[in-house]
């Protein structure tokens, strides 16, 4: 397979160093490429996602996948994409944050042989540099021109808050790390988002001139919110790969609710599915729309992608309760999840004697005369089944022994956990 014409097809390149070289050094054989993000959150999110799935695409075609977590240029801030600087966390939270990203780091590309992946962290290398040492080794290698050129200095320093020193080093300090990478593990190749370029295009100049080797490098054109800003942590909408900041569940429906307008385009940018595939898939999306084939097919390969194919398949249940399906047949794993999407509480059999009571309670009512009429006009249902004034909540059978889905009208839901 020729796998930078794939990543062409699917829209995947947006800048190059020299495309025919590049080509030429994919196919010669095994490389090492590297993606880095700073962890400056303790989960990643929807726009890492496509440099972890480059990873994973390039890692399938047998090479090696290095996944960087910036702890030292996390210390300092990329000024890419941002009007002012972050704050500076530190060492202790980094660390923290870097533990956090490295199981979703290894649920999409495998880090258990590290002949094949590999998780390192830039402190390891960073951290002993003297001052001296690195003006000396890197930044006699790069100009001040070449910095102030790069698009993302260059638009902070036109901006009312300016830049700091520190920001200003890190792409000094990135192209550093390409350079080790490329000294002590064999890397040839380092990709990013098309608002990293400068500094991607940094390390490539910086190894050129200290070991005259040609080395390799593209981006992917940004993945933005609907609202054309940056899809990240700090701008634009947020979609967490952390199962505790974003529920399998909610990360399905992320997917879900691309509009069809869009669906090609993101379905090639994070499907694994080779490009024929994804056409067969595509045509039959577009018989019929409104099944969301392609949404659906995509929202469970990411979410299995990135919480494993359990996870997937209680968020599809979980989302098939809530939107009509019947609860009776769901796993506990989706009544779970279910759990986690809508409100819920634990109750007694002997809370449950009184329907009224337990409709208020549960915010299904706002007053016990509301409940009465709304009973009367059938708009409750318990376990998927309509109920009325005279059900009794203690006889209804509990699915799986635990629960009872209460729900009003087609939107609101209730789970109660009952215990004795």
């Amino acid at each position: 397979m020729d796998l930078i014409a794939d990543l062409e097809a699917r829209g995947l390149i947006h800048d190059s160093t020299d495309r025919e070289f590049l080509r030429a050094r994919v196919k010669d054989g095994p490389v090492g490429i590297y993606y880095g993000c700073d962890p400056t959150a303790d989960s990643l999110h929807v726009g890492n996602l496509i440099g972890l799935i480059v990873l994973r695409r390039f890692q399938d075609a047998g090479h090696k996948a290095i996944a960087l977590a910036g702890g030292a240029t996390g210390m300092v801030g990329d000024p890419g994409g941002r009007s002012e600087e972050r704050n500076l966390l530190d060492e202790q939270t980094l660390s923290a944050n870097v533990a956090a990203i490295k199981h979703q780091l290894g649920r999409i590309v495998d880090l258990s042989d590290p002949n094949r992946g590999v998780l390192v962290d830039n402190r390891d290398w960073t951290q002993a540099i003297t001052l001296l040492e690195f003006l000396r080794d890197v930044g006699k290698h790069v100009t001040v021109n070449q910095m102030t050129a790069r698009e993302s200095v260059r638009i902070r320093l036109e901006s009312e808050h300016g830049i700091s020193f520190t920001e200003f080093s890190y792409m000094l300090l990135q192209a550093n790390d390409y350079l080790w990478l490329h000294d002590n593990l064999g890397c040839d190749i380092q990709i990013g988002g098309s608002d990293q370029w400068g500094n991607i295009i940094s390390g490539v100049d910086l190894i050129r001139r200290k070991r005259q080797h040609q080395v390799h490098a593209f981006s992917w054109p940004l993945l933005t919110a609907s609202d054309g800003s940056k899809l990240g942590k700090t701008a634009g909408a947020r979609t967490w790969l952390d199962p505790v900041k974003t529920s399998p569940y909610q990360l399905r429906q992320h997917f879900l609710q691309i509009a069809d307008e869009d669906l090609r385009q993101q379905v090639l940018t994070f499907s694994l599915l080779p490009i024929p595939q994804i056409d067969e898939l595509l045509a039959a999306h577009d018989e019929a729309p409104h099944r969301r084939i392609g949404q659906r097919t995509l929202a469970h390969e990411l979410t299995a992608l990135v919480h494993g194919n359990e996870a997937a398949k209680a968020a599809d249940e979980a989302a098939d309760v809530l939107f009509g399906g019947d609860p009776a047949h769901a796993s506990l794993a989706a009544l779970e999840a279910v759990g986690r999407e809508v409100p819920s509480s634990r109750m007694t059999p002997v809370q449950l004697v009184e329907l009224v009571d337990v409709l208020v309670a549960t915010d299904l009512a706002q007053s016990k005369s509301d409940a009465r009429r709304t009973l009367e006009g059938s708009g409750y249902r318990c376990n998927g089944a309509s109920i009325d004034v005279n059900t009794q909540l203690s006889d209804q059978i509990l699915l799986h022994g635990r629960y009872l889905l209460l729900q009003r009208g087609k939107k609101s839901h209730h789970l109660v956990e009952v215990f004795s």
